[in-house]
């Protein structure tokens, strides 16, 4: 069995996943467009900046959002006073989360998007429709097994977040404390071997989980679309 504590840290875990996508979703698929349909002058420093946390240490993307959206950082003040608050509080281990898996989302709906012919957007437009209805009523709906890949991989990526939280929201239980955090609490007192085995195997299945749907639902997407 699972103790209170452990439960909290899974439903935590679940619910920073959750939000980090819906709210990092729009953004990428906005971002993936831009990358894949426009040529513009720094479209390679535009990739490389959505890349970056990639390749960048967690820690210092944690530092970097906690010096902007901390409590005397530029958008933490200017958020304040709307009762908007990220440092030390779960909605900023969504948004480190959201961060952290960005390349991810926008990467996976990129490719899908690439994998469009151009040339039946160009149709659409030759037929009188404006460029957001050929995006809402074409783009979207071909691109579709890279919008759940995507999602689905960014939720896989929040549910192993650990150096950008810890850095920008601490390990507070059940506030900020998801299931790397809690793993990582566990193996430093003594006797939490057995509590740390137990949340690592959710977080193992929870991560092949997410997995599995999002290789299952693109592969029905595009048998959908070539029967199409």
């Amino acid at each position: 069995m699972i103790s209170h504590e452990e439960a909290e840290a899974i439903l935590l875990s679940l619910k920073v996943g959750a939000a980090s996508v819906a709210a990092s979703l729009p953004i990428a698929i906005a971002t993936a467009w831009v990358l894949a349909r426009r040529d513009f002058p720094g479209k390679a420093l535009l990739d490389a900046i959505v890349h970056l946390p990639l390749v960048l240490p967690p820690v210092v993307v944690g530092y970097a959002l906690l010096l902007a959206f901390g409590r005397h950082g530029p958008l933490g003040a200017l958020l304040a006073p709307l009762g908007i608050t990220f440092a030390f509080r779960w909605t900023g281990a969504a948004l480190a989360a959201a961060v952290m898996g960005f390349p991810l989302v926008v990467r996976a709906i990129r490719l899908s998007m690439e994998a469009i012919d151009p040339r039946l957007e160009a149709a659409g437009r030759t037929l009188g429709a404006r460029p957001w209805r050929v995006f809402a009523t074409l783009t979207l709906p071909l691109a579709w097994p890279g919008l759940v890949t995507g999602a689905l991989l960014g939720f896989a990526r929040a549910l192993g977040e650990f150096g950008a939280t810890i850095t920008f929201v601490s390990n507070i239980p059940g506030e900020t404390q998801t299931l790397p955090l809690a793993v990582y609490s566990a193996i430093q007192v003594p006797g939490g071997d057995a509590e740390a085995l137990r949340l690592s195997l959710f977080s193992v299945l929870l991560s092949l989980a997410a997995l599995a749907v999002s290789e299952r639902l693109a592969r029905r997407g595009t048998k959908a679309l070539s029967r199409a």
